[in-house]
């Protein structure tokens, strides 16, 4: 009767069918991969022991600030009609956001440059005529 399927060894130790691994980030529904996060918590000894689930989480949250700011980035290139993200498209993408740039606050982006910015002491006063023009466009006139 049994015969028929394969025998497995004494215990199930030998033979049969294996069944097909399933890694730690599928399981966790996540891209970045948790079984190397845990062996660099490992090797870089920062804590004696650390749980089961740290790694899940440090994969899960350092996918979703990857996810952010590529997202960010290629919103910035499309903006400048490329198809490319560059440096810049990165650094304009992390500047603009505001929890971005405060925690990516003292990171250099190498060829990112800077934000545009001009302080406006610096820009051209309005002419005496200029003014008066303006003024006299924003007053209603009376007929």
């Amino acid at each position: 009767m049994d015969a028929s399927k394969g025998k497995k060894g004494a215990g199930g130790r030998r033979g049969g069918e294996r069944k097909k691994s399933v890694s730690k980030s599928v399981k966790a529904g996540l891209q970045f991969p948790v079984g190397r996060i845990a062996r660099f918590l490992k090797k870089g000894r920062y804590a004696q022991r650390f749980g089961s689930g740290a790694p899940i989480f440090l994969a899960a949250v350092l996918e979703y600030l990857g996810a952010e700011v590529l997202e960010l980035a290629g919103n910035a290139a499309r903006d400048n009609k490329k198809n490319r993200i560059n440096p810049r498209h990165l650094l304009l993408a992390i500047r603009n956001d505001e929890e971005l740039g405060k925690l990516l606050k003292g990171v250099t982006i190498s060829s990112g440059g800077v934000l545009p910015n001009i302080n406006p002491v610096l820009l051209p006063k309005k002419t005496a005529a200029a003014e008066k023009s303006a003024s006299e466009s924003k007053s209603p006139k009376k007929a």
